[in-house]
């Protein structure tokens, strides 16, 4: 049964389940999904780089009059871009409150140094850094072209070009793809448990489906710089 607050009046079950655990870890789930729909989709549009730039630019086009005439141009963009960010924020959120909430329960230090944090929950922490300062990076790179010295408005193939053909751009867009490579190795098989799809006989299944994802996503990604950089694509 809900504790009646100061106030007399009972908390929300919506406001009940977030602030448990369960709840967070549900909302990191689910926002985790939702983020890896996208991440499916999103490589396989960049992939349409190897078809050259007509069929590349094309495919920009179209994402930005998507729902015509229903929708007015760049609205489906516009709220892609909108729920994408909210399932960041609910992501980010709910991974920062349960990590201080894991600080708070061991208050005292060990008598003995051991690491509390296993390999996979201390590559997520700073594998989510790391993507969350990349997301920055990626927007301003080749949304709103500020950081993209060589970018030229309305011609995204051109752009991805000017974009890999630097060292630092390169660097960048790798070493984050690792890291989210990583991300999802852990994350889709957690996010499975949390939402109770896993069991003693599926967990095989389930670690191995997230290894896939997490190499066919990286391996899908990395190879537009490398197309890049060895002259497959130019």
């Amino acid at each position: 049964m809900a504790l009646a607050t100061r106030t007399g009046r009972r908390p929300s079950t919506t406001r009940t389940l977030w602030d448990s655990s369960v709840g967070k870890k549900s909302v990191m789930a689910v926002s985790g999904l939702v983020m890896l729909g996208y991440l499916v989709a999103h490589m396989l549009g960049n992939l349409k780089i190897f078809f050259g730039a007509d069929e590349f630019n094309g495919y920009a086009h179209w994402l930005r009059t998507l729902g015509s005439p229903f929708l007015h141009h760049e609205w489906a963009l516009w709220i892609v871009r909108v729920a994408l960010l909210a399932a960041v924020v609910a992501h980010a959120v709910s991974a920062y409150q349960l990590s201080r909430r894991d600080i708070k329960a061991r208050p005292v230090k060990y008598a003995h140094k051991r690491r509390r944090a296993s390999y996979a929950t201390r590559t997520m922490r700073w594998g989510g850094i790391i993507l969350g300062l990349f997301i920055v990076w990626h927007l301003l790179d080749l949304t709103t072209l500020t950081v993209n010295e060589r970018a030229w408005a309305g011609h995204p193939y051109e752009n991805v070009l000017a974009t890999f053909s630097t060292w630092y751009g390169n660097t960048i867009y790798i070493v984050a793809m690792a890291a989210l490579g990583l991300h999802i190795r852990h994350g889709f098989w957690s996010a499975a448990q949390t939402l109770g799809a896993g069991n003693a006989r599926r967990d095989r299944a389930l670690k191995s489906l997230a290894n896939t994802l997490a190499l066919v996503l990286f391996a899908g990604f990395v190879s537009v710089p490398v197309a890049v950089m060895t002259g497959v694509v130019s």
